[in-house]
């Protein structure tokens, strides 16, 4: 299907740093739960298939791009209010992040 430019231009992406991450046993799928600043959006929280390729630790400070106006959605007890976007090889993600620093909460076009 293809979508019309206007489509696109309703996607909010943006950039944010991981500011908090906590393991989510309780997800279906091996998940962690993540704090992203989005600077003046604020923080907002997602839950994340990444633990394939990536350590907390690591994902502490790195800068991801994710979606911000879906609505809220809830993973089991976790209500995930962003969507951070990877290229998925089968449980594989590796996430989308911008190749230099760049301000939270710049818009992705």
């Amino acid at each position: 299907m293809e979508l019309s430019w206007n489509d696109f231009t309703k996607v909010d992406m943006r950039v944010g740093t991981v500011v908090e991450v906590t393991d989510f046993p309780e997800a279906r799928n091996p998940a962690y739960k993540l704090r992203i600043d989005f600077g003046e959006l604020g923080i907002l929280k997602s839950s994340a298939q990444i633990t394939v390729k990536y350590t907390k630790e690591e994902l502490l400070g790195t800068q991801v791009i994710a979606v911000v106006n879906f609505p809220e959605k809830q993973i089991g007890p976790f209500m995930s209010q962003c969507l951070v976007l990877g290229a998925v090889d089968g449980k594989a993600v590796t996430i989308l992040s911008p190749s230099k620093e760049t301000p939270n909460g710049l818009r992705i076009a």
